[in-house]
């Protein structure tokens, strides 16, 4: 199948599959006489091996490693299982990061109750008041975005 047939089967855009081989996670696929890629069944289950790991929220990084171990049979699986527990722990503290950030985005809100003018807005003036105090102590706290992989964003 050509790289259309393929994305339309993963649900992954072409240039995510393309991305995917030059980062080594695809093998890189065999060429028609008009240069088209053509891929193979084995192809498309790695592609929804990886989509599967990705919506686990793993890094490339950790596709990588599990690819490698799954293509080594042989290989004992306590390295998957490190993975695995390793990435649970960055996905816990992750929620502890985000329900500390629910907790602070909810006190902001209780700082306004009421509509007025902008320039009377609570909200507004403790982010201003907030982004002071940070710039006078240095670094934000939070340097990630919920949507970044372990501090690594999203291809």
């Amino acid at each position: 199948m050509h790289i259309g047939e393929l994305a339309r089967r993963t649900g992954i855009q072409v240039e995510t599959i393309r991305y995917y081989e030059r980062e080594g996670l695809l093998p890189e696929p065999a060429r028609s006489d008009g240069n088209y890629r053509v891929y193979g069944p084995g192809h498309l289950e790695q592609l929804q091996f990886i989509r599967h790991c990705r919506s686990l929220d793993m890094s490339l990084d950790e596709v990588r490693a599990l690819l490698r171990l799954r293509n080594s049979p042989g290989e004992d699986c306590g390295d998957v299982n490190a993975l695995l527990d390793e990435h649970l722990g960055h996905v816990t503290r992750r929620i502890k990061e985000l329900k500390g950030l629910e907790r602070e985005l909810k006190a902001l809100r209780a700082r306004c109750a009421s509509e007025s003018d902008a320039a009377h807005c609570g909200i507004l003036s403790e982010l201003a008041t907030a982004s002071r105090r940070d710039a006078a102590g240095g670094a934000a706290r939070r340097d990630s975005h919920p949507g970044d992989v372990h501090g690594r964003r999203r291809p």
